[in-house]
């Protein structure tokens, strides 16, 4: 019996690798929107973070989602990411 692989995704925020289960996956859509994945399969372009606020931080201090998603982010949407955490109780 083979092992299952278990996929490893890097935190924008502090760098590390973990499950991706273990973390949230913020989505830029089609569109250019940019919100959370909760269910981790919604089409569009994902980045990892870990679930904490800290993350969060050093994220927008690093300008992780810019460069991730290859486009300025608005401040708004980081703002309305900080209050969608806080609302699923990260």
């Amino acid at each position: 019996m083979s092992v299952k692989k278990i996929p490893l995704r890097q935190c924008i925020g502090c760098g590390e690798m973990k499950s991706k289960k273990e973390m949230i996956r913020v989505l830029r859509t089609a569109e250019g929107e940019i919100l959370i994945d909760a269910t981790g399969r919604k089409n569009g372009r994902g980045a990892y973070l870990c679930p904490s606020c800290e993350c969060l931080k050093k994220a927008v201090k690093s300008k992780g989602l810019d460069r991730s998603f290859k486009m300025a982010v608005p401040r708004e949407v980081y703002e309305a990411l900080e209050k969608e955490m806080e609302e699923l109780g990260f």
